[in-house]
């Protein structure tokens, strides 16, 4: 055997090991899925029931749920051993909920600001470390303008990532505050001891500005969402080029966006 020969089979099994361990992770991620429909299903259930209802062994059922216990998406009851639902779904299905309801309630709001405006409207929410824009109306002005729908975007150079920054708690927005701010434009804030003062103002005037911070000749305001609870769910912002949306008219159009946030919130359930 040649040493080319030798050399290729050695790829050939490389690259079967890798195919064989996604195949397994794929496996894995199935059958943890299905704990939680199997759960979901009967309320509760041990060990055994979850092995024989995947047809596995009672080891791999029990790896598969210290997995999904340890990420709080399943419990143990400790007098009777039956596994059930966690609140870890609790808490990922309210996001979804949230996120749904903002869209459902967001929608004749947005739709309504845009064709007063003339400009995009949007709806933002937290997203990890950026924001993600699930809501989308466009005024009769911005026929041309890009979608942002669906695109995450930088917390400290947007409106709307400057509303969700400076309503986080403290050690989370110290947090992200600790890393690199990227710099997109010749405006974009990248000193977190000057978007720390710009964050308070954000926070004592009800809404946020950015000029020219994320692309060249965009502009944008944007307001706080708030929950039933008063927590801050999203944030609502109206973009434009910067020559129709000019400095000067920003804190015009900020009031208008405030209001309208406001409204937004009163479908969340806030201040009722």
């Amino acid at each position: 055997m040649t040493r080319n020969q030798t050399a290729a089979d050695q790829t050939d099994d490389t690259r079967e090991r890798a195919a064989k361990g996604a195949a397994g992770a794929i496996q894995s991620v199935d059958r943890a899925v299905s704990v939680l429909e199997i759960l979901a299903r009967h309320g509760e259930a041990g060990v055994t029931d979850i092995a024989d209802e995947l047809d596995v062994h009672k080891s791999t059922a029990f790896r598969l749920l210290g997995v999904l216990e340890n990420r709080g998406l399943v419990s143990q009851a400790q007098d009777r051993g039956k596994y059930f639902l966690g609140a870890g779904v609790l808490r990922l299905a309210g996001a979804a909920a949230v996120r749904l309801d903002i869209s459902q309630e967001g929608a004749p709001v947005c739709r309504e600001l845009a064709d007063e405006l003339g400009e995009t409207v949007n709806i933002a929410v937290l997203d990890d470390d950026a924001a993600v824009n699930i809501m989308q109306a466009r005024g009769p002005s911005s026929v041309t303008a890009q979608n942002w729908l669906g695109r995450r975007t930088p917390l400290h150079s947007t409106s709307s990532g400057k509303v969700l920054l400076a309503h986080l708690p403290v050690t989370l927005r110290e947090g992200l505050l600790a890393r690199a701010l990227p710099r997109f434009t010749e405006h974009t804030v990248t000193s977190a001891g000057m978007l720390r003062v710009e964050l308070e103002s954000v926070v004592a005037q009800g809404f946020a500005l950015a000029a020219e911070e994320l692309e060249l000749g965009l502009n944008a305001v944007a307001a706080p969402v708030r929950a039933h609870d008063g927590k801050v769910i999203g944030a609502l912002s109206v973009s434009g080029p910067a020559y129709r949306l000019e400095r000067e008219r920003l804190p015009e159009l900020a009031r208008r966006t405030v209001t309208a946030a406001d409204e937004l919130s009163r479908r969340m359930g806030y201040g009722i």
